[in-house]
């Protein structure tokens, strides 16, 4: 009787390590942290467990053109997961928005900014950093806002451009930059700002971020792709995303 228990508890051991899969996903830089707390979830939930990639969007989409070999996209727009749905490179019909993203303008100073715009429009800083306008949403809902308020010939000369919104973030950090524009997720959880000061942008003042998800043709027959995405529409990940400040 024991021997029979034993061998059913190791097949079934067995069986679930051979169910858990691993899944390769491209994750937009803004998404950094809320993807990190949602994979524990997910991989304690599910068992698959996930390989994350982070970088600017526009980058990521240039990687997996050329044959990355990322299983799940996790756009910082809607344009560029629809454009690889268009170019055959995702799976027909699993797009989704996951997100809606807010933009901020932070400094790590205390005090710098008072919850508005006044500083900005002052324009007595050296630097403000954003990302790189054709490769990061983010940086291009910045130039917009910049546009909206007239200051896009005033700051020109100012402007310290990342890569992606991460390396804006740097910038910032680290004093190369006295402000500049992330996304809310970066220095925000809980309810509120986790470090400096800040502007929440009004969402008016720049077209809305929608953030897609897309199961790319590479996680077509992964179960763990599939899994994920399904995660990502659950009440747990849903909780997770809003406490980094976004919409939903």
């Amino acid at each position: 009787m024991h021997m029979r228990i034993a061998a059913l508890f190791a097949a079934l051991v067995f069986s679930s390590h051979t169910l858990a899969e691993q899944v390769q996903v491209a994750v937009a830089a803004n998404f950094t942290q809320p993807l990190q707390a949602i994979a524990v979830e997910f991989e304690k939930d599910s068992g698959h467990s996930v390989v994350a990639s982070f970088g600017a969007t526009g980058q990521l989409y240039a990687q997996i053109q050329h044959g990355a070999p990322f299983e799940v996209f996790l756009s910082a727009d809607a344009s560029t997961a629809a454009k690889l749905d268009s170019e055959g490179l995702g799976v027909s019909g699993s797009r989704f928005t996951y997100a809606v993203g807010s933009l901020v303008l932070w400094s790590a100073t205390p005090g710098y900014l008072d919850g508005s715009d006044a500083v900005l429009k002052a324009n007595q800083y050296q630097h403000l950093a954003i990302a790189n306008p054709k490769t990061a949403p983010y940086g291009l809902a910045a130039i917009q806002v910049l546009n909206a308020l007239g200051l896009t010939e005033a700051v020109q000369d100012k402007l310290v451009t990342g890569q992606s919104i991460a390396k804006a973030l740097h910038f910032i950090s680290t004093g190369n930059a006295e402000l500049g524009f992330v996304a809310l997720s970066q220095v925000y959880q809980d309810g509120q700002l986790s470090s400096g000061s800040a502007w929440i942008v009004p969402a008016e003042l720049h077209t809305p971020i929608r953030q897609d998800a897309l199961i790319l043709k590479k996680g077509e027959h992964n179960p763990a792709a599939a899994a994920l995405t399904e995660y990502l529409k659950g009440e747990k990940a849903a909780a997770i995303i809003k406490s980094y400040g976004y919409r939903l």
